[in-house]
């Protein structure tokens, strides 16, 4: 049954809109100037959906630049108890953006600014409307990186980064946002700014709200300033592609690499499926019968590269390895990884409209996922392609199905509640860095046991008591 007051594919209990009052609008037309409000109904219909696909038209889309801007009007929205939803660019796929209630969209567009960059103290401070690759670029002058670096990175904004603790291939050396963010400025449910973590690299005074914010999509408090942790770019790095004839030699292969002291600045995995989507799509050799491809990279000081690669080609060799190519020019890496870039416009050619997962498993129980994997695609009947940062145990598992077909689409829920199942059951996560939002937030008690959901609960409370920070999200409804 489909909910008339919800968007996502089953029922449940969102509650229909409250009409805006005009008052509200007048009052917020005293905050910001009339280029940064949008009140008609065809103007804000965009501002609805995100990457998920899901749709729930806002009634109110506001633009601020300030910090103060957005402080007035979450206190507005408080006062009037007006649901109100951050947005980045809407590159999440689980539905985090969508407001289900309609209220009050506060885009982040246009707080963009680099608001420092210290390379003495590693630091810099940003706008959560900065695309991270416009951060990345701007550091880059300055010898610098920030690690996280999600596909969408041209694209993708670092609140969104933050809301979903968003992290991408370097995860695995570098770790995910919460390992690379210093401190926060935020605002609370009711309008209160707050200041978490500290502009050094330790600190210990009092609780650590900011890993607690970052990653909880915008539930706990809106996020107006970042400090970042960067990191000097590496002198050099060599890029690795080996492919094996099964799923289970490139998985032994992974749990070698991992063990041993190199670790590498991307370990990425493509099973079979995938490879024999690429052949369509890309003019590089790949060995027919193929099982799985891993694409590793390693960076580092140009004295000690070459042995670092040549440690992790030891650990990556087994007896399924079928073809190992190292590359050391920048030409010779970028026709690597274009071979691993082409499975995208594949997979977006055969379904667009497929089933994203991102879900974790311990790197040791990576074979057994896959096996089961291949078990569900064939049970359900459900084509699934599975590719992701294997290093972290992270794998994005496709189901490339037409959900418009009402038959395909009951096949993959079915498969997919079975999929969440076997991840559990290999004490794994529903999912790595794409979060919650809409899409998972049933599956979450699976996961999460009553008394903790109930701790959590508790705190967003604290953080909201009105509840009007991206309501319907995150956890299940009762």
């Amino acid at each position: 049954m489909i909910s008339p007051s919800c968007p996502t594919k089953t029922y449940c209990k969102c509650p229909v809109n409250k009409p805006i009052p005009a008052s509200f609008i007048a009052e917020l037309q005293t905050i910001l100037a009339a280029n940064q409000i949008l009140t008609d109904a065809t103007e804000c219909w965009p501002y609805g959906y995100d990457n998920s696909r899901q749709h729930r038209a806002p009634d109110v889309v506001v633009f601020p630049q300030t910090h103060e801007q957005v402080e007035q009007i979450i206190r507005l929205c408080s006062q009037y108890q007006v649901p109100v939803v951050a947005r980045g660019r809407g590159t999440g796929t689980t539905g985090a953006a969508v407001p289900l209630r309609g209220g009050l969209i506060v885009s982040t567009e246009r707080m963009k600014t680099i608001l420092s960059i210290d390379p003495d103290n590693r630091a810099a401070t940003v706008q959560p409307g900065a695309t991270n690759q416009e951060v990345q670029d701007a550091l880059a002058v300055h010898g610098f990186f920030w690690p996280p670096d999600p596909t969408s990175a041209a694209y993708c904004t670092i609140g969104g980064n933050l809301a979903f603790n968003s992290s991408g291939p370097r995860a695995v050396k570098y770790g995910t946002p919460r390992d690379n963010v210093l401190g926060l400025k935020a605002i609370t449910g009711e309008g209160n700014t707050i200041h978490t973590g500290t502009y050094t690299s330790k600190g210990v005074v009092g609780y650590d709200l900011t890993r607690l914010i970052i990653g909880s999509e915008g539930t706990l408090a809106f996020i107006t300033e970042a400090t970042l942790k960067l990191t000097p770019i590496a002198e050099t790095k060599r890029t690795l592609q080996a492919i094996y004839q099964t799923i289970d030699g490139a998985a032994q292969a992974v749990a070698a690499i991992m063990a041993q002291p190199v670790t590498p600045s991307a370990l990425e995995f493509i099973d079979g499926k995938a490879i024999d989507m690429i052949r369509s799509q890309s003019t590089a050799y790949l060995p027919p019968n193929a099982g799985a491809m891993l694409m590793i990279e390693v960076d580092g000081q140009s004295a000690g590269i070459d042995e670092a690669s040549q440690q992790v080609q030891r650990a990556a060799t087994n007896q399924a390895l079928q073809q190992m190519v190292e590359a050391k020019t920048s030409e010779q890496i970028k026709a690597l990884w274009a071979t691993r870039k082409a499975l995208s416009p594949a997979l977006r050619k055969i379904a667009p409209k497929k089933i994203n997962e991102d879900v974790v498993v311990p790197v040791s129980e990576i074979p057994t996922l896959l096996n089961g994997l291949d078990q569900l695609s064939e049970k359900h009947k459900v084509l699934i392609v599975n590719f992701g940062h294997a290093g972290n145990g992270n794998i994005h598992v496709n189901l490339l199905i037409d959900p418009d077909d009402p038959q395909q689409l009951s096949a993959a829920h079915a498969c997919l509640d079975e999929v969440f199942s076997l991840v559990l059951s290999l004490r794994g996560t529903l999912s790595g860095e794409h979060g919650v939002g809409i899409e998972k937030r049933d599956f979450v008690d699976r996961e999460i046991d009553p008394n903790t959901l109930t701790v959590m609960k508790n705190i967003k409370k604290l953080f909201d008591p009105q509840g009007i920070l991206n309501p319907d999200k995150v956890f299940p409804l009762t």
